[in-house]
């Protein structure tokens, strides 16, 4: 009776508890071993993936997609779609993952994963970039998405990684416009290879062979030079105003590899180049020089083996590419051939020079100038012959005698042209005495040579501080050609 009575008590002890409190029973076995659905699905996608079991990774993601469009882990999904493509390998892959990549961009923009999905798209064109001497498509446009993510995404920490990589395509791209300039210069196309030379080194300073690029295309306007020399189809005038344009792009050409590219092997050589032109030499800053030796130090230099197994690969060897520097993001302007030919004829005619590379040739009218008119106040040279009747002989002598007047005659002879192998009238004149010789006559020898003393010490002195401004630039040596790179022309 006694135990009866205990237990009953307690159990309405513990029924009181229970009734007085508020709190919900508490499952002990809920939220043990569950999952939500889209996660679940997602794991097994990423299992299946490092097991390189890529259709099955994407059928599962594709699956999360389709099931669940709220899901958090959509964005994820999708990248990982285009991740397994990626990871696939192969062009059709490669395709089909740019194309995923794109669609990743376009929904997701502000993600921080859109910035890996454009370094992935410009990877793959760069791993199918070919050689120079190739098809350039994918060159082109890894140069572009490159381009694209340092504009978009500045502050991404991948921004670095893209910079380099977008040198190495640029040299590549620059190595093509130079061996196609090279190639109209060797097959004497003078113009064609100025337009291509001088695009590169517009576009590409960065570019390893920048200095040879500027040296052929100052080589190109000196080539042109003696073709306007040998042409005997036009007058003097002509010819000088050609010549002087001409060196003076030329002259450019040169002066630029010394203030930009003053530590590489072409410096001297442009520097004996202008000073054979009797062009002035300029003198490089020290931060100019200092910027082109982290350059030239950042490239890598290829082997003997390298070189040899080069020539049996599919892509390029970027080894000579910058790895300091910024690269270029917008591309100039492209020079054309046709464009060299209309600012040489443009120079030549300044101020009414020869009618033949802008207007008449031949008696007949340009392609682009107006028709003469047969009112006009002076009817042209070649019509002077078959003037009207009604022109009065009065007239007539006064065209004919402006006309003869106006006429180049360079055989005429001069007669205070020096002739030396002639011998010279005893009863002539001897010729005046330049102003700027010495003369050592009179009460004036002493301060003669103190002028001359004041002059010599002054030319000294210019001299001196000549050679003090090369002297960066006389001491460098050329670097000699290892291997294969010894047979190389330029």
């Amino acid at each position: 009776m006694r135990r009866n009575l205990v237990l009953g008590l307690a159990v309405l002890a513990l029924a009181l508890l229970l009734g007085c409190t508020n709190k919900k029973a508490v499952n002990p076995l809920a939220n043990v071993g569950s999952k939500q659905p889209d996660k679940v699905l997602f794991d097994r996608s990423m299992d299946a993936m490092k097991h390189n079991r890529f259709d099955v990774a994407r059928m599962t993601l594709q699956t999360l997609i389709n099931t669940y469009p709220d899901s958090e882990y959509i964005a994820r999904a999708k990248l990982a779609v285009a991740d397994s493509w990626y990871a696939e390998g192969g062009s059709t892959a490669m395709q089909q993952a740019e194309i995923e990549y794109k669609d990743f961009k376009t929904f997701f923009p502000n993600m921080a994963e859109a910035a890996e999905a454009e370094l992935k798209v410009a990877n793959i064109h760069y791993q199918e970039m070919e050689k120079p001497d190739r098809d350039y498509t994918h060159a082109m446009r890894a140069e572009q998405e490159y381009r694209a993510l340092i504009q978009e995404y500045p502050d991404s920490k991948l921004v670095p990684q893209a910079k380099q990589r977008l040198r190495e395509v640029q040299e590549v791209l620059a190595q093509r416009e130079f061996n196609i300039g090279r190639f109209y210069y060797l097959r004497l196309a003078y113009p064609a290879a100025i337009a291509r030379l001088k695009t590169l080194v517009d576009r590409y300073p960065l570019y390893s062979g920048a200095d040879e690029a500027l040296y052929l295309l100052g080589q190109s306007y000196e080539s042109e030079i003696d073709l306007v020399r040998r042409n005997p189809r036009t007058n003097e005038v002509t010819k000088s105003k050609m010549i002087d344009e001409l060196t003076k792009d030329a002259a450019d050409a040169y002066g630029r590899i010394i203030r930009r590219y003053p530590a590489m092997d072409r410096a001297v050589d442009a520097k004996s180049r202008l000073e054979a032109l009797h062009q002035p030499v300029p003198r490089p800053t020290r931060k100019a020089l200092e910027e082109n030796k982290r350059e030239v130090a950042s490239r890598q230099q290829a082997g003997m083996m390298s070189s040899v197994l080069g020539g049996f690969e599919k892509h390029a060897d970027v080894s000579h590419a910058a790895h300091v520097g910024e690269p270029t993001m917008v591309d100039q302007e492209p020079v054309t051939a046709t464009g060299v030919v209309k600012e040489l004829a443009a120079a030549a005619n300044a101020g009414g020079g020869d009618k033949v590379t802008a207007g008449i040739v031949g008696g007949k009218v340009g392609p682009n100038q107006e028709a003469p008119r047969s009112d006009a106040a002076t009817p042209p040279a070649s019509d002077t012959a078959n003037a009207p009747a009604t022109t009065t002989p009065t007239e007539q002598s006064a065209r004919d005698a402006a006309a003869a007047a106006n006429e180049l005659k360079p055989n005429v002879a001069d007669p205070n042209e020096l002739k030396p192998n002639v011998e010279q009238d005893p009863n002539a004149l001897p010729p005046l005495q330049q102003s700027n010789e010495i003369t050592n006559t009179g009460g004036t020898a002493s301060g003669t040579q103190a002028s001359s003393g004041a002059q010599g010490a002054s030319a000294s002195s210019s001299t001196s501080q000549k050679n003090e401004e090369l002297a960066d630039i006389s001491s460098s040596k050329k670097k000699k050609k290892k291997g294969l790179a010894r047979l190389k022309p330029f």
